[in-house]
């Protein structure tokens, strides 16, 4: 099972034919990251394309345990050099947690273990 993070569902939205397959095959995605992506669909295009990205990726989406939160901001203060993001972190570890492979295109997750590294 993949795990999407934002960048990949938006390279999803926008096309990119190296991410399309992942929207054909068994994924999920964690609720902040539907609530990240639906921000950047708001700020960069319309809420319509958000509500309708919203509908559609809802049933695929699960909650994130409040340890995993604060697994996340550990990881994040452990890598703080790196720069990662708070929402990122979350993704990340909610993947692993679930020993689910973590696909994104962010150069900061590239060589980290269960990930999907796609440019």
């Amino acid at each position: 099972m993949n795990c999407l993070d934002t960048y990949a569902l938006i390279e999803i939205a926008n096309g990119n034919p190296s991410y399309s397959n992942f929207f054909n095959s068994d994924f999920m995605i964690n609720d902040l990251t539907l609530a990240e992506f639906y921000w950047v669909l708001i700020r960069d295009y319309d809420i319509d394309l958000a509500e309708l990205w919203l509908t559609n990726l809802s049933p695929y989406s699960q909650s994130v345990d409040k340890s995993i939160l604060i697994q996340a901001m550990k990881y994040r203060h452990e890598n703080k050099k790196q720069n990662l993001s708070f929402f990122d972190c979350v993704g990340y570890l909610f993947a692993i947690s679930k020993e689910f492979k973590f696909v994104t295109g962010d150069k900061e997750f590239k060589d980290k273990k269960g990930v999907t590294f796609i440019k």
